[in-house]
Parts: structure tokens; sequence; C-alpha cells
């Protein structure tokens, strides 16, 4: 069954999706996003058994190792510092149990919640008595932003404020993934925000490397019905090629201006995910020349780079090894009100996504 896939053919896709019931196709969307937009739409529920979705490592609070938590736990405490993070790092658990941001703030902590980098950057200028510390948490979608506030605070002398980078690059990750052969993974949904920054280039090894069929997608769910959709018909031609179904955003080469930005400040470093141990060069770290901003190097933080294994089932879902109703903890002990790992806090977060829509 062919169809020219234009907005009206929806209906189609679906019942065409519906009746396909040749082999089975495991899919890993990589963004958390899409996981999000999955859970919230209600996809999983209409698709056969034989289409399979598998959440991939594109939550970037979940991929942070809890050493890394523990690290930026500790200079909490730091009664100089004030801490700036996003809000889905704010009840993200540590080691000990109980003991995140949130707690610590409200023990006095200096930590606040903000949007941007550069609200970091402005918190530092308007309070000098303290070392501002930016938590730079994301891929490849919002590295720019942390880069820009960097070459701002070296051209405008901001002396108080650094970045504690971890920023990680999306394809060393999908590498390991594929590499291990720990899971089958048939196909893969691009993320559509790392593919406005990246391109289709971004993404092309999948296919052309791993002859793995993929298609960077939107947002809505007419968008990742139409992805599905495309996967089965590259598959079933026994293809393998990058599609990009986000017309409207990304094109092939990506964002260039941002991406001068992510090599002008960040250079490739080894760093640890949580679930899939040391990858090599996939974390971001500041290069030399704006070594005044990079918090790890002004505090003199001995990082651990072990992966460390916790009762927290998140490490296996992030990897797609399990689905959250998979693990013990799921919605007994761990909810968003009471998170044992970063899978529940964060918003994109697949523990959340099936908490909020697909628990029952």
């Amino acid at each position: 069954m062919q169809l020219k896939i234009n907005p009206n053919d929806i209906k189609d896709i679906v019942e065409f999706i519906n009746n396909y019931d040749k082999k089975t196709i495991k899919i890993m969307e990589v963004c958390g996003t899409h996981t999000m937009a999955i859970a919230k739409s209600g996809i999983k529920t209409i698709l056969p058994e034989n289409i399979k979705l598998i959440s991939g490592p594109g939550c970037p609070v979940c991929v942070t190792a809890i050493n890394r938590i523990d690290e930026v736990l500790a200079l909490s405490q730091n009664p100089k510092v004030l801490i700036a993070t996003f809000g889905d790092m704010f009840k993200v658990p540590g080691s000990r149990p109980g003991v995140n941001l949130a707690s610590l703030k409200s023990m006095g902590a200096k930590i606040e919640m903000i949007y941007s980098a550069m609200d970091a950057l402005l918190i530092a200028e308007n309070n000098p008595e303290y070392e501002v510390v930016f938590l730079g948490i994301g891929f490849e979608t919002t590295a720019p932003g942390t880069a820009v506030a960097i070459k701002e605070a070296k051209e405008r002398n901001i002396k108080n404020f650094s970045v504690f980078s971890m920023h990680k690059f999306v394809e060393p990750a999908l590498r390991v993934l594929l590499d291990s052969k720990e899971i089958e993974i048939d196909a893969f949904i691009c993320p559509g925000h790392v593919s406005t920054i990246l391109g289709i280039k971004g993404f092309k090894f999948l296919a052309d490397e791993y002859k793995k069929p993929s298609v960077i997608s939107g947002f809505e769910p007419e968008d990742i019905l139409t992805a599905i959709y495309k996967i089965i018909m590259q598959i079933e031609k026994n293809t393998a090629i990058v599609e990009n179904e986000y017309l409207r955003i990304v094109n092939l080469d990506g964002n260039k201006f941002a991406q001068k930005f992510i090599e002008d400040v960040f250079e490739p470093v080894d760093d640890v995910w949580r679930g899939l141990g040391v990858i090599p060069r996939s974390g971001m770290g500041i290069k030399d020349i704006y070594s005044d901003f990079d918090t790890v190097k002004r505090f003199d933080i001995k990082l651990n780079f072990e992966d460390k294994v916790t009762i927290c089932k998140c490490g296996d879902i992030i990897k797609g090894k399990i689905e959250p109703k998979e693990c013990s903890l799921f919605a007994k002990i761990c909810s968003p009100e009471n998170p044992i790992g970063p899978c529940m806090v964060s918003s994109e977060g697949a523990c959340a996504a099936y908490y909020k829509y697909l628990r029952f």
C-alpha cells in the first residue's frame, strides 16, 4: 500500500500501520520530547503488537550520572556559591536518599531556577558577592546558548560566573548502543530539536554505517505517525536512508551559526552516562581559552567517572532494555511526588511520561 504523504492522509497512514503484520519492527525514539509526545497522544495504544517503540537516551537530565549530581550537591553547600539551573534538575536525587537541590535550597543553599544560561549570567552580574555556577545540561540543542553565555562572560569580564558543563553529544551514545548489540534496534526516529542544530547530516551515520532506516520527526502526533510509516516503507524496500519529515524546521546542514558557537567554546572529552558508562569523546568540555569559566577547574572538582548501579532502573530504561512499568519501583515507591531516579523527575523522562499517560 503506497501513500502520498500530506496532512490529509493521516487516517490512511494510521490504517496502514494498524494493518501492517509482515514483521516485528523495533523503533527507537531518541528524543525525550518525542517520548512524552508519544505517551500523551496515545500513539503506543494504537500500534499493532509488531510495531514497538523504544525510548532511548534522549533525556539530558536522565543520562546525567549520579556522580555528577553528587558533585553538584556538594558544590551547592559552599556558602559562596549560587547554583543557577533549569527546573528539571531541582528534584534529581543523588546518592543520599531524599537529598536534592530542592531540599538543600529549603535548608538555605543558594539555588535559583532559570530559563537560559544568559539568565545565570545576569544573576552573576547583579550578585558579585557570589560565585554563580550555571549547570550546563543538554545536547547540541542547548549547548549553543551556554557557549554564548561563556563568550559574553569573557568579553564583559564577569569573573564570578562559571559553567559546570554536563553537555553531551548525541552521536557517541547512539554508536555505543548499536555497537553493543545489547538490544535490537531496527530503526530510529531522530530528534527534531538536535536535528535543527546538526541538520540531516548529523544522523547520516545511522544509515550509511549501520544501515538503520531513520526519520527526523517533528513532535505532533501526525509527524510521529508519518515517521513510523516512512520507516516501515524503508524496511519494506530494504533501504536505509535518513529522511527529513520535519521539513518546516530542519535542513541538510543544520544551523551552522550555532554549530560554530559549540566548536569555539567546547571540545569533545570522555564522559560518563547513566546506564551507558564512560563514552569516549561524548562530553562537551570547556576549552582552555575559556578555562576561567569552567566550574570544574575553578573549584578543583575531582570528577568521578564510575557509573554507579542503584536500585533505580533508569539506566536500563535509557538503553531501551526495559519499559518503566518493568521497574519494580514504578508507581509504587517511585512517583513524581517521590522520584527515585531522574527518569521520573524530568519532563522528558520516560518514567514521567508513562506515569502521567500510560500507567493504567
